[in-house]
């Protein structure tokens, strides 16, 4: 596997496709550029997801990452565009994409997207004593 920032998101079949369970993934050192002023952008990316047939292989998730570090784009439109980028890769039955993006000019932007494929529907929370 190549060790350069790619748009290749790779899969492997999911162990367990009969159970929901969940997968949650913090990647704490995204990277884009601001659109308006080429400035760097960083955020927190928290990923969680119920998968189907496939789960996304974290190589590959941490190169396509790497590959929006000299893009300019808009946080809402960054953010949609990994979601759906990860939906096409993996067919997940769930999955959000939360975007913690760090203060600029004062301000922090938190974009919150999801996915949930027609007729699925989570299972009810379990709350122990």
């Amino acid at each position: 596997m190549t060790t350069q920032a790619t748009k290749n998101l790779e899969t492997f079949d999911n162990p367990m496709h009969e159970r929901d369970y969940t997968i949650r993934i913090d990647i704490p050192e995204f990277t884009c550029l601001c659109p308006k002023t080429g400035q760097p952008d960083f955020a927190t990316l928290h990923i969680e997801y119920v998968p189907d047939r496939y789960c996304i292989e974290l190589k590959s998730l941490k190169l396509y990452v790497w590959a929006f570090r000299e893009e300019g784009a808009f946080h809402e439109a960054v953010t949609n565009q990994i979601l759906d980028d990860l939906v096409r890769a993996c067919g997940p039955r769930f999955m959000r994409l939360t975007a913690k993006f760090n203060v600029r000019g004062g301000i922090y932007t938190n974009v919150v997207v999801e996915h949930r494929q027609p007729g699925w529907e989570s299972q009810p929370a379990v709350h122990l004593p």
